[in-house]
């Protein structure tokens, strides 16, 4: 069953019915405000960091579901009423249309007569997000409309807000001046921030006071003030401030209204907090207010967003025989790749924005499948992420993005978080060429003297070497990439013993990637060094990893195989399998051997399962992988993260034809014909899907924020497409299905546009040329910034 269409013309997706599976989401803003909006808007926004500076207030438990968001209510003057967004009225609408564009949502109904469209956006470099309104009188009469706004403000911190009713019932503070209702909770005090909701228009009353609104013991899908027609101009002091325009509208026959909301984040300095008199200084907000109330000042700023997609996404473009995989590439997989950078796991509609923050691992892989789109961001990202280094070379696993602190809740540990920084960098390193920022000068977590970025690497690095249990593995800590596989719950042992296979055929990739930057650097001596190293973790990876079709996962504090065929459940896990190709560690033989054991053990119609067989019984040596029901999450559910590792291991192989089934099996819009099956977004990549153990196989959870996105980009464009960049150019190596005759890429690389055209000629060798010459090797050279070239690749036989 469909609920919607790729409009791939105008890069949007279009929702025609409000009551999807799952609240259907999109994300508003692209570096400082944000927010959250669902196709029949709900939702909240948040300026930078969804804990800490939360603007409005949003309850993932509610019933009904998705109830909360930016609402408008439209009151005709016989007393009847709707909402133009379907909720939080939930009235039969008798048209609707939602549109998830890029930073953008519009969302259109019609309901007796009146064709109500609202557009949602924050205009780029702003602060704000407009609500763009369209009301259009179909009908013959003139009508006489109330138009009631409303939004629900949080408290600023949301676990406070969340928790601490003894406080926070009696803090709530607004004021209104001129149409403009002003949260300033808190602000006499300890904040020099406060929320903004203005609107122009025939205002003839407002309400601040929840209860007011609503009536006691009612329901956002009918509140007193819509119900009566009228508002009371209350003023919220205490209990929950809201924001509640009420706005006049008379609409002849086929006429249309435009009303503009906007909702914003004001931050003044300390010193500038208040007026002479003592007021709140609001300074700034008319005129802003005045701008943005101007209809073609709003169809510029979404002309400019827009726009300003178009840009970024122009740095890959690619022409392929597969629409699923143009549609993907080209426009919502980048996006979903900007969104995940941005937010990491701090907020969505399975992360709740308090808890998590910025992920270190996360982070670092987020940044993979960005750095091509605004490397300068890609560049900050990577030092901010060093601030959480420790000295020892371990690192915060999370840290708050407004404070770039550390999450000492969480605290270190995770074992391999060091590694996706060298990773990371390698990156960055390879897609600008910019060496510069070994040299950047950056703090430790825990004080000692700053290091250049470069000896952060080594740090990182060397941590692994550090840590290494009974087998010369590198060992787990609290847990490696799997979260969920807590090896050291119960052991006695000092120095938590468990070790993990999968962080040592990382640390193999790192330690290569750190040996060539050394060497370009002329750091000889370190690149001699960390090569030794790793050749040694690949021995002892083979010495003891290997089971015989797979490579094992761990050991436990025990020093007992896990994912061996020696175990009842767990036998085989996914993640060591593809990085044993991708780190080197099997050679041809072997990595064609456990590549096949992921198809016949692990791979299913929905996608690859992390682990088989599903655990039944709880154990504290495996920790809590072992908790989930069988079929979720780490406990054999398809974890869908790791499905791109399957990619590239098979790319690497040259098993084209595998490669390509993984990549499509998880893609979210071939699995669009499954929306009844899937439930979460067509457009986006999910976290998890539920594994053939379960009674729900085929559902997904946990959309928008995951590292799948990134990862699947990767494997798409630097390995089917074969696409990548390296220290010294641009490798073209494609690893297409035998059905695809070639391919065309726009790929702007290092300030330079090149035109890539691929054709398969099975007969002939493999050719590059560039601009007509013909170049030896893969490689595309380096060329100056500025310029425009041609390249020609003749895919044969190797």
């Amino acid at each position: 069953m469909l609920y919607g269409y790729f409009d791939d013309q105008n890069k949007e997706y279009v929702i025609e019915r409000p009551d999807t599976p799952q609240p259907w989401i999109n994300y508003l803003g692209e570096e400082s405000y944000f927010g959250i909006i669902s196709n029949t808007a709900g939702g909240y926004s948040f300026y930078r960091d969804a804990r800490l500076r939360r603007i409005l207030r949003y309850r993932y438990n509610n019933i009904p579901q998705d109830e909360g968001g930016r609402y408008l209510y439209i009151r005709f003057s016989d007393g009847d009423f709707f909402s133009p967004t379907w909720q939080p009225v939930r009235k039969k609408l008798d048209f609707y249309r939602c549109r998830h564009g890029l930073g953008y949502t519009i969302i259109s109904s019609l309901y007796r007569d009146i064709e109500s469209e609202i557009t949602y956006f924050v205009p780029i470099g702003e602060e704000l997000e407009i609500w763009s309104v369209k009301l259009f009188n179909r009908g013959k009469e003139t009508l006489e409309l109330d138009v009631f706004s409303f939004v629900e403000f949080c408290l600023w911190n949301a676990l406070d807000d969340a928790t601490n009713f003894q406080r926070n019932l009696n803090i709530g503070e607004v004021e209104v001046e001129e149409g403009v209702i002003y949260h300033i909770t808190e602000y006499r005090e300890r904040r020099d921030h406060y929320a903004f909701f203005g609107a122009v228009g025939n205002i003839v009353g407002f309400e601040t006071d929840r209860e007011s609104f609503l009536g006691p013991y009612e329901s956002l899908s009918s509140p007193y003030s819509v119900r009566e027609g009228k508002t009371s101009n209350s003023i919220a002091c205490g209990w929950a401030p809201v924001g509640v325009h009420q706005i006049k509208v008379t609409l002849p026959s086929q006429h249309e209204e435009r009303i503009q909301f906007l909702l914003g984040y004001k931050e003044n300095l300390t010193q500038h907090k208040f007026t002479a008199e003592r007021r709140v200084n609001k300074e700034g907000i008319p005129s802003l207010l005045q701008r943005f109330t101007n209809h073609n000042e709003v169809d510029r700023a979404l002309g400019k967003l827009k726009s300003y997609w178009k840009n970024i996404l122009e740095r890959f473009q690619v022409q392929t025989p597969n629409t699923h995989f143009n549609r993907m590439i080209n426009v919502w997989n980048q996006y979903q790749c900007m969104i995940t950078f941005n937010l990491s796991r701090s907020a969505s509609y399975f992360e709740s924005g308090i808890s998590r923050g910025i992920g270190f691992r996360d982070s670092n892989q987020d940044l993979l499948g960005f750095v091509h789109l605004i490397p300068d961001r890609a560049r900050e990202r990577l030092l901010d992420l060093s601030s959480t280094q420790f000295q020892s070379g371990g690192a915060y696993h999370q840290y708050q993005p407004l404070t770039r602190q550390g999450n000492d809740e969480i605290g270190a540990g995770f074992n391999d978080d060091p590694l996706w920084l060298i990773l990371a960098a390698a990156s960055y390193l390879k897609e600008t060429g910019d060496f510069t920022i070994l040299n950047e000068v950056v703090s430790f977590a825990d004080g000692g003297d700053p290091a250049p970025f470069y000896q952060h690497l080594l740090r990182s690095l060397e941590y692994t070497l550090h840590n290494l249990g009974p087998h010369g593995l590198p060992l787990i800590g609290q847990a490696d990439w799997n979260d969920c596989l807590n090896l050291n719950l119960v052991t006695e042992n000092e120095g938590k013993t468990a070790e993990s296979i999968l962080i040592g055929e990382m640390f193999i990739a790192a330690g290569e990637e750190l040996a060539c930057i050394a060497e370009i650097i002329g750091k000889s001596e370190d690149s001699i060094r960390f090569r030794e190293e790793t050749r040694k973790m690949i021995d002892k990876i083979n010495q003891w990893g290997w089971d015989g079709e797979w490579y094992l996962r761990a050991f436990d504090d025990r020093g007992l195989p896990v994912g061996s065929k020696q175990n009842q459940e767990g036998r085989i896990f996914l993640e060591t399998q593809p990085w044993a190709i991708m780190s080197g560690v099997a050679n041809l033989e072997r990595g064609k051997v456990t590549m096949d054991s992921v198809e016949k053990y692990l791979a299913t119609p929905h996608g690859i399962i992390l682990q088989q067989p599903a655990f039944t019984q709880f154990s504290l040596h495996l920790g809590e992988c072992t908790s989930y029901p069988p079929g979720l999450k780490e406990n054999a559910g398809i974890f869908c993260h790791p499905n791109p590792w399957a990619v590239i291991a098979e790319c690497k192989l040259k098993r084209a034809e595998k490669a390509w089934n993984y990549w499509l099996t998880i893609c979210p819009s071939w699995r669009e014909k499954v929306s009844e099956v899937h439930r979460q977004e067509p457009y986006v990549y999910a976290q998890m899907i539920a594994g053939p153990d379960h009674p729900h196989f085929g559902e997904a959870k946990n959309s928008w924020l995951t590292g799948t996105a990134s990862w699947a980009l990767i494997s798409a464009t630097q390995w089917i497409l074969g696409i990548r960049p390296d220290y010294q150019g641009l490798i073209v190596d494609p690893c297409i299905p035998a059905d695809w005759k070639g391919f065309q890429v726009q790929r702007w690389f290092r300030g330079v546009q090149f035109t890539i055209v691929v054709e398969r000629k099975p007969n002939e060798k493999y050719l590059l040329k560039v601009d007509g010459k013909t170049i030896s090797g893969k490689t595309i050279p380096i060329f100056s910034p500025g310029s425009e070239h041609l390249v020609e690749v003749i895919l044969g036989e190797d």
